[in-house]
């Protein structure tokens, strides 16, 4: 409960310091021939998801979800209000989805109705009620139904495994609810790859074993039910100093990459677009939150993985500059790939949605 309250202190300062200080974009670093610059201002704006005309963004510590018009004045809207931890959104045949911890909500017709908008509908609430990592990133994946994870209630634990530490699957008509992936102690982002329609994600690592350690990870799900080691082992080698003991490292599914420890990585996607650059096609990139509780801060950044098939083969920053000395002034939250190529990046600390494109100047 110490920890808790730590966390709960330390990220209200920086909500605070957030208000105060202006957005330096200009002091963002990326690749020759990347520029970067503001899309809309949306306070805590966390994941994103794309309608047919309107951006919607979910909300962590606001408690409301927005959306942005994609032309005019880009001036967001609150379309649902005071909700528990709605961070996940997810667009589909014309309504939208918001996670709120133990249920998923759907807003229908929401374009339609940005002015009046609808009361939203409970479609389930077979989700355990733990405001511990029990915010939920959510999309719909290639075969229809809603994916919808649910993290460990504690740091490190042995939860049941048939409710936590897991990602599921919703069939949204029926309400069934079926296991995807086991062992996944919080992930606050996944995507598909677009070939082979494999789910990918990332996790986030635990605490309280040093600085270093362990990492952050991107995995890949190739078949349903895989266990991906949480609690028993970290990063596919680490064995738990708590929990290691009960298990071998060799019994799970090791991580494709092995991210920064405690970088924080939440949103990821595979770029999908033709606008940036051949070496970028199909490659991840991965919002890094920054780190809460290390010696000294890490992440705060974009990062991007390249693939090589289903291996990477290089995992470097693409985004850089949130991070100043040992202060941030903001905190990448999600990405999200739009139809003309570029990249949208959402800020929540700095309440910002900045889009990243690519400009050849030679």
């Amino acid at each position: 409960m110490k920890r808790l309250l730590v966390f709960t202190a330390m990220a209200l300062g920086w909500l605070a310091q957030a208000a105060a200080d202006p957005l330096r974009i200009s002091s963002l670093k990326l690749p020759p021939g990347f520029e970067i610059e503001l899309f809309a201002s949306v306070p805590n704006a966390r994941q994103m998801a794309l309608g047919k005309h309107t951006l919607f963004v979910g909300s962590m510590r606001a408690g409301k979800v927005y959306a942005v018009p994609l032309t005019g004045a880009r001036k967001p809207v609150v379309i649902a209000d005071g909700l528990s931890l709605p961070v996940g959104v997810a667009f589909r045949d014309g309504d939208l989805y918001v996670s709120a911890v133990s249920r998923i909500l759907r807003l229908t017709d929401i374009e339609a109705r940005l002015n009046n908008p609808p009361r939203p509908e409970v479609i389930s609430s077979a989700y355990p009620g733990d405001p511990h990592h029990g915010w939920k990133f959510i999309a719909f994946g290639p075969d229809g139904k809603l994916y919808v994870p649910v993290g460990a209630p504690c740091n490190i634990c042995e939860p049941d495994p048939d409710k936590y530490a897991l990602i599921s699957r919703l069939h949204v008509a029926s309400g069934k609810v079926e296991v995807v992936a086991r062992g996944v102690r919080n992930t606050v982002g996944f995507d598909w790859q677009p070939q082979s329609g494999e789910l990918w994600f990332t996790d986030n690592g635990r605490d309280w074993m040093g600085d270093d350690a362990p990492p952050d990870e991107l995995n890949r799900v190739d078949r349903p039910g895989q266990y991906f080691g949480y609690p028993y082992c970290h990063g596919g080698t680490l064995a738990d100093p708590e929990f290691g003991r009960a298990r071998r490292c060799a019994e799970f599914v090791p991580p494709v990459q092995s991210l920064g420890a405690h970088v924080a990585a939440l949103g990821m996607r595979f770029y999908t677009g033709t606008q940036f650059p051949e070496r970028y096609r199909n490659a991840i990139f991965i919002a890094e939150h920054g780190s809460w509780n290390r010696s000294r801060k890490t992440g705060y950044r974009v990062s991007v993985v390249r693939l090589r098939g289903d291996r990477a083969v290089s995992y470097e920053p693409f985004v850089t500059g949130w991070q100043q000395d040992d202060s941030a002034w903001g905190r990448p939250a999600d990405v999200l790939v739009m139809p003309d190529g570029s990249l949208l990046v959402s800020d929540d600390h700095a309440g910002a949605i900045y889009r990243v494109s690519y400009r050849d100047n030679r």
